[in-house]
């Protein structure tokens, strides 16, 4: 039997909206070869009201694991501000070099540590670009390794653009990124000195993207983070700790999803997203996500959604399905039902094994079943399963939940 009960509205102090800003890039037949993403702290934000370590660890959070980048960017290239602490390594990047350029602010000094840390990142794959140049900053440093060199044709020093030209024409990997492009006389300067790219509100505006996010738990995440940065981590501690927060295994579920393109076998549990992408990986999202501070939620209204998962993965045996994949179902649809979201959407969004896929879907298995006999004990009806004591197991279940919410569990 098919799910069809209608989503509920979540509270509003439960979820939040999040917002990433792109804006394209086109090359000079006016295909899009690539997105700028850009901080936007709402909606109907034009500018970005910042520009610090938490706008580019927020951009970072909301376009990989919030929307994912086949969405925001599809094939096309990512390119996102970085700040000093990333590029010393102080903040060390989640995310692979595959489809990103990282973009040099104008704004950073390049003295020897940074010199070392974006010639680390040129030498790990990521593409360098230098944004907004301008001479005497110490940027012509790095014309060696860049891709990318953006010039600002409303704002910047157009006395010295041809000699700049000419010098990038010195380093053939160089592309030139004509930026800032607001008028007609703007393009046709980009075609006139040969620009490679164009950026610039006469091409297109930044489109602003917005979902709709769970609110993630800072308590669970600052216990996380002190576990994978002790001495001898217990990965399977680490898995706990993330099934227990519904936000928190979320973003690792999606983040997990670039790493599971391509594996013959697809995720059924949380666990197996935690050993996919390893502990190094595991540590580096949970600092970006305190970086980022994306916080705020009630933690007491999260309850619900550990309920249904905890009391799915006590039936699992009952209906003979592995506990892990009942409780990743139970916690998959609590959570889509506090977001508001389609349940068969959440398929859509990660890498799932398809039985949990097909679950999400209604289709009727007995991994679906064990969620029908939770939902049905939470809407007033007792099934009939003969090997647990329903109203014991549910109230053990919310007494673990209780303690696991406000950071009182063993």
């Amino acid at each position: 039997m098919n799910d069809v009960r209608a989503p509920r509205v979540p509270p509003a102090d439960v979820t939040q909206l999040v917002h990433v800003a792109r804006q394209p890039i086109f090359d000079a037949q006016g295909m899009v070869v690539g997105y700028e993403l850009l901080f936007r702290g709402r909606l109907d934000e034009v500018e970005a009201s910042q520009r610090d370590i938490s706008a580019t660890s927020q951009v970072i959070v909301t376009a990989f694991t919030e929307f994912g980048l086949p969405e925001v960017v599809r094939d096309k290239l990512c390119f996102i501000n970085m700040t000093r602490e990333f590029l010393v390594g102080e903040l060390t990047l989640p995310i692979g070099p595959e489809q990103v350029v990282l973009e040099v602010l104008e704004s950073i000094t390049i003295d020897d540590e940074v010199l070392a840390g974006v010639n680390a990142l040129h030498e790990a794959g990521y593409r360098i670009a230098l944004d907004d140049f301008v001479w005497g900053l110490g940027h012509d440093k790095l014309f060696s390794i860049a891709s990318f060199v953006k010039l600002d044709m409303l704002d910047g020093d157009l006395s010295r653009l041809e000699e700049t030209i000419a010098v990038c024409r010195q380093y053939p990997q160089i592309q030139l990124v004509a930026e800032r492009l607001e008028t007609e006389a703007h393009v046709a300067m980009a075609e006139r000195y040969g620009c490679e790219l164009r950026q610039g509100y006469a091409l297109s505006r930044p489109h602003v993207l917005t979902t709709s996010t769970l609110s993630a738990s800072k308590l669970r995440r600052l216990e996380l983070l002190a576990l994978l940065h002790a001495a001898d981590t217990d990965m399977k501690k680490v898995s706990e700790l993330i099934s227990t927060d519904p936000a928190l295994a979320m973003r690792v579920l999606r983040a997990s999803n670039s790493a599971a393109a391509g594996l013959p076998q697809r995720l059924s549990s949380v666990p197996q997203a935690v050993v996919l992408l390893g502990i190094a990986k595991i540590r580096q999202w949970a600092a970006l996500m305190i970086a980022s501070e994306v916080t705020g939620a009630n933690e007491e209204q999260l309850t619900e959604a550990l309920v249904r998962a905890r009391f799915c993965h006590r039936l699992a045996q009952e209906f003979k399905v592995p506990p892990e994949t009942a409780f990743l179902l139970g916690l998959l649809t609590g959570v889509a039902d506090l977001m508001g979201m389609p349940r068969a959407d959440m398929a859509t969004q990660m890498p799932l094994a398809e039985d949990v896929a097909a679950a999400l879907r209604g289709d009727g298995s007995p991994l679906q079943r064990v969620l029908q006999t939770v939902e049905a004990y939470e809407n007033g009806t007792i099934p009939e399963v003969t090997s647990v004591n329903l109203g014991s197991a549910y109230l053990e279940m919310l007494r673990w939940s209780t303690r696991v919410v406000t950071g009182t569990d063993d």
